[in-house]
């Protein structure tokens, strides 16, 4: 199996990667679209021509953001709904109203290291947020992305899953000290074998998923961290968010990624297999494209999920 390699990189933004795509009739959902990359990923797929729904917690925000899209796109088929991650509920509610089929699913929507915190479900807050209630979504609108015959799933991680893989008996940190870093790590972790898992697992329905670090991009994600993330990235390994939003665009675009699912991508291309931590950006960790840590993966967060009720 190949890696796949595409002539953008590093610096490609996500208006380059998207330009000369035509996705007129088809249907995205960003999640976490009414700031940073996922805005940024709404307004390159409304560029080419989708429909496009920004699923958002705060809506106000979605709204300011669709309307700002529309104008610089001149696309009006940009729409804002309400979605909490952190609330199965509202995963839930969002699949059920949903209708027709979905081309485009964007899991961008997430937290990083923030203070020790819990869902009403008793679930950790990154955890929930960034892996649980993604799965809770996707799993949820199964049919509609079926439907298509060739849906992609998109989900956003980050070289942070290097800091943990899935501590299996305590994803809650139950008996752990809670680290706002393990946690991150650990959630994104659970993003890159959501991919791998579904990928495997809607074979038969043409669905794939592919996993991506962004890079390095001073948004609203790093409130938590003082506004510079880990703090220790590069000054000149820093992305805009036009660039950060690169790679999830081509993830959801181009034509290069047609049946390629399952796998894991930086400054848009697939990343190598990695054994150790490098201090580099790039690089995915074993465990996490380990197929059978996928089924694992799937198995405990069906049963998070209804132990929510």
């Amino acid at each position: 199996m190949s890696a796949i390699t595409t002539p953008f990189g590093f610096s490609s933004t996500a208006a380059e990667v998207a330009e000369g795509i035509d996705l007129t009739g088809r249907r995205a959902v960003v999640t976490g679209a009414s700031s940073g990359i996922g805005a940024e990923t709404a307004r390159a797929l409304a560029g080419t021509g989708a429909e496009v729904t920004l699923a958002v917690r705060d809506t106000a925000a979605g709204e300011r953001v669709a309307k700002e899209i529309t104008a610089t796109t001149g696309n009006q088929e940009v729409r804002v709904t309400h979605l909490d991650l952190t609330d199965p509920a509202s995963a839930a509610a969002f699949a059920a109203v949903w209708r027709g089929p979905l081309h485009v699913l964007v899991n961008n929507a997430g937290v990083m290291a923030c203070p020790e915190r819990y869902t009403d479900q008793g679930r950790e807050w990154q955890f929930a947020t960034n892996h649980l209630g993604h799965f809770a979504l996707a799993t949820g609108l199964h049919k509609a992305l079926a439907a298509d015959g060739s849906a992609r799933i998109v989900v956003v991680s980050s070289t942070g899953h290097q800091q943990s893989p899935i501590v299996w008996d305590d994803v809650d940190f139950a008996f752990r000290r809670y680290d706002p870093w393990l946690a991150y790590g650990q959630s994104k972790t659970a993003n890159v074998l959501f991919a791998v898992e579904a990928t495997r697992r809607w074979a038969d329905d043409n669905i794939t998923a592919n996993a991506l670090m962004p890079g390095a991009v001073y948004t609203h994600l790093q409130r938590h961290t003082g506004g510079r993330g880990s703090g220790r990235v590069p000054a000149h390994l820093i992305k805009t968010v036009e660039q950060g939003a690169a790679t999830s665009v081509l993830l959801a675009t181009s034509p290069l990624l047609e049946g390629v699912g399952g796998r894991y991508f930086a400054d848009c291309n697939e990343s190598e297999v990695v054994d150790r931590r490098s201090g580099t950006l790039d690089g995915v960790a074993r465990y996490a494209v380990d197929p059978d840590n996928g089924r694992r993966l799937w198995a405990l967060s069906r049963e998070l999920l209804a132990h929510a009720g």
